[in-house]
């Protein structure tokens, strides 16, 4: 049975707990400073000799909870997001202590595979100039970073893809879009998971792509997913990498 430390005990934090045994995983540890309950800190005691931490924090403390991990060694999956301008150098260092990292903006497989077939659609759709590409996504009042992390990666491999979008404008347009411009809008408010919308318009028609979360556990066992396969390895992936090697 592989041994986790949960790093960050709040909504996914508990739904990976409640979820680990199904998956054959066993939490040993769980760190969070915000409960007199649990480990205040990242350390060699606090890991408990687990075999995979999972690191489901905040933005504000992912970087000094990765620089702890590093220097520890210690194997993790980090589902953090709002600190992937980081990766050239955190990868740099993971590897210099032979570690396994890997991380993502969004643990949903669903999602990680919707990506794929958006991939293909902005290849398609780029050859053909009568539909012009939008998007958006929509979070729930409690979520940290606007953009999300996915509609950032969302939007970057839409730009390597098409032809036509050569740069994303996230802010509120008080102006007709330029016609390099993708529109990516962000919404919050409510309970929502987590939605993201990709669109094809033309006069003649539209194509929308849509990926809905309907809960939470998607992410839990995602990351879950990402642990049992991370166990053991040495290096920096992404979900997608386990992706492209689980497809192959």
């Amino acid at each position: 049975m592989l041994r986790i430390c949960l790093i960050g005990y709040g909504k996914m934090g508990k739904l990976i707990h409640q979820l680990a045994s199904e998956k054959d995983c066993e939490v040993v540890s769980i760190i969070d400073p915000s409960s007199d309950k649990y480990y205040p800190r990242i350390t060699p005691e606090s890991l408990n000799q687990a075999d995979i931490a999972i690191d489901f924090s905040h933005p504000l403390v992912v970087l000094d909870n990765l620089d702890q991990l590093i220097k520890l060694g210690q194997n993790s999956v980090i589902g953090t997001t709002g600190w992937h301008d980081h990766i050239p150098e955190i990868t740099i260092r993971a590897r210099e202590q032979d570690m396994g990292l890997l991380y993502g903006s969004n643990f949903s497989l669903g999602m990680n595979l919707f990506s794929r077939l958006v991939s293909s659609a902005v290849e398609l759709f780029d050859k053909f100039e009568d539909y012009d590409l939008l998007a958006w996504e929509k979070h729930h009042a409690q979520k940290a970073d606007s953009p999300s992390g996915t509609a950032v990666e969302l939007a970057n491999l839409i730009l390597q893809k098409s032809s036509r979008k050569d740069t994303v404008v996230w802010d509120r347009l008080d102006r007709k879009p330029q016609a390099n411009e993708l529109h990516f809008a962000s919404i919050r408010g409510g309970k929502i998971p987590g939605t993201h919308v990709l669109e094809f318009d033309s006069e003649m028609d539209s194509i929308e792509l849509s990926h809905v979360v309907r809960n939470r556990a998607t992410f839990a066992v995602g990351a879950l997913l990402a642990a049992k396969w991370l166990h053991g390895k040495k290096g920096v992936y992404s979900f997608q990498d386990m992706l492209s090697e689980i497809l192959c």
